[in-house]
């Protein structure tokens, strides 16, 4: 197929794949505390299964996708899990919950990170695998995933209010979308690129873990993108408790939310840009600077209007940092493990710390309140992205390993 219709399909799949996302997850921590009616602490213990289960699952799914390269079996697997999201979540998932937290939470936890969570992972690093086949920049076509997330958070918190069941079928039917563009698309493969995928080798996964500047990275994602994904988790709540009502609030973080992510877009695609003016490690360390900024904002403040403001920043951050994070490992690793470095490297250490962190912080919520537990988030960026300015590599790799893999092979 031609790079303008690879783009362009890959960019719908990123749409759709995110609406289906956002009309599940924006309210996810709302539904869990009104309709299923858990505790902070409950709900944290959710978070953490959720992310345990994805941990377990983004180390098998980085190996597969690198070893099957740009062959299209796991987007096949993953579009039809999300497929069944709407029936899983009204007939099976919240009433497990209501009937047994414990049986609810691991069905979930499991369903969850094998479509949603660690499925996320794969697609955005597979499409950017096509990216540097096909020379679109990653931001570019991603910018298409924040889109459909701000389509769907702007119905979300209006649809919640009527019924929230309404959310989980549009997810499924966005899903049905995402099926027909994967039945469709096709991506070429030359012999050497199969021959690439297949010399990866699961002690290649082994000799990463060997490598001190892999390690930096890891603690430095471990430290401050497991944070902020902790932070996020429950703020819908927070959020909603700054109104005069529940479904005022909810309808407005709804509003909140779409803006957000329709910023985040407009800045998915000036990232690459800005980018590759700075380095990716500025990249990641200017990130971390606005995380900061945005944790210690929101437990000093306590109004919903600077609340809303410091939502926004969100957009420039992650932006920043998903394009740098792709860029840093691209420099400085081997491109062949391009999958497991992004799946591993950063999503597996994210998870990690979430599973540690969320019901900690969840339980803290319960006793402090949302603002010092903020304080105490933000405070631990900071630490850790004072870490990073120093050990993250600056130089890029001497050796293309792409470019030495294709002399051998010659």
């Amino acid at each position: 197929m031609k790079k303008s219709s690879i783009y362009w399909m890959l960019s719908l799949y990123f749409y759709f794949f995110f609406f289906s996302y956002a009309a599940c997850y924006s309210f996810f921590a709302i539904w869990l505390g009104e309709k299923i009616h858990l505790t902070g602490t409950q709900t944290g213990l959710i978070f953490s299964l959720n992310a345990a289960f994805t941990m377990i699952f983004q180390p098998l799914y980085g190996y597969l996708s690198d070893r099957i390269g740009l062959k299209k079996y796991l987007l096949y697997f993953i579009s039809f899990l999300v497929l069944f999201s709407g029936p899983f979540y009204i007939y099976v998932y919240g009433p497990l919950l209501k009937m047994n937290f414990w049986a609810g939470a691991l069905v979930g936890g499991f369903y969850l990170g094998l479509s949603f969570l660690a499925g996320c992972s794969v697609i955005e690093s597979y499409i950017e695998k096509v990216g540097r086949k096909y020379s679109f920049e990653f931001g570019r076509a991603r910018m298409w995933g924040s889109l459909g997330s701000a389509s769907a958070a702007f119905f979300a918190g209006q649809v919640y209010n009527i019924n929230p069941n309404i959310n989980f079928w549009m997810a499924s039917i966005s899903a049905m979308v995402i099926v027909v563009i994967i039945l469709f698309m096709r991506v070429d493969m030359s012999g050497v690129e199969i021959q690439r995928a297949e010399t990866v080798k699961f002690n290649d996964i082994i000799q990463l873990f060997r490598l001190k500047d892999f390690w930096f990275f890891m603690l430095y994602m471990l430290g401050a993108a497991c944070i902020y994904t902790v932070y996020d988790q429950q703020f819908p709540i927070y959020y909603a408790s700054l109104f005069p009502t529940k479904a005022l609030g909810n309808q407005v973080f709804g509003y909140l939310n779409s803006g957000q992510v329709f910023l985040e877009a407009g800045m998915m695609f000036a990232a690459p840009f800005i980018v590759n003016k700075m380095g990716a490690k500025k990249g990641l360390i200017i990130a971390g600077i606005i995380m900061t900024f945005r944790m210690v904002g929101s437990g000093i403040v306590h109004d919903p209007y600077s609340i809303s403001v410091i939502k926004l920043i969100h957009s420039f951050e992650y932006a920043t940092m998903l394009v740098s994070i792709f860029k840093y490992l691209a420099d400085h690793f081997d491109t062949r493990l391009s999958s497991v470095l992004y799946l591993v490297g950063f999503q597996f250490a994210t998870q990690i710390g979430t599973t540690i962190l969320s019901p900690v912080v969840g339980n803290m919520y319960d006793l402090f309140g949302f603002r010092p537990t903020y304080l105490v988030m933000g405070g631990i960026v900071f630490a850790f992205t004072i870490f990073a300015t120093f050990a993250l590599k600056n130089k890029k790799k001497e050796i293309n390993t792409e470019k030495k893999f294709e002399k051998q092979t010659a």
